[in-house]
């Protein structure tokens, strides 16, 4: 390997490493669709997303704290949104704006129980194992 890859590799290293993926327990994924909003508008998506965020840090979830978070364009399903998808378990949410948010981090990721009355979907996604 030359330097310059090296180096790369050792920034992608530092990287997963921040970002918490070897204890993460759960990962969220909100439609935040800057360019091309459907399920809510930009200004709707971008706070639920910086709410989402904020949400995390101060409950010890980001990073080495279990919860991964990924801000995506579309989860297709473009109304009632913005739409969240919660993995291992794949439990998918409507509406979720910051006060639905704050009910999804303490009650299903810090709690461990699914948001109902926010719920649309269920799916989780098979192991290899299954």
């Amino acid at each position: 390997m030359d330097e310059k890859t090296d180096s790369e590799a050792e920034k992608i290293a530092r990287k997963v490493e921040k970002t918490g993926i070897a204890v993460a327990r759960r990962h969220v994924f909100l439609c935040a669709d800057r360019e091309n909003p459907k399920c809510a508008d930009a200004e709707r998506a971008l706070s639920a997303w910086n709410h989402l965020k904020d949400g995390l840090k101060k409950r010890g979830l980001s990073e080495e704290g279990g919860i991964l978070r990924t801000r995506v364009g579309c989860l297709r399903i473009c109304e009632g949104g913005p739409i969240a998808v919660v993995y291992p378990e794949g439990i998918w949410y409507r509406a979720c704006d910051p006060p639905v948010l704050d009910r999804i981090l303490d009650e299903h990721l810090v709690g461990g129980r699914p948001v109902e009355e926010f719920v649309i979907a269920r799916h989780r996604l098979p192991d290899e194992g299954d």
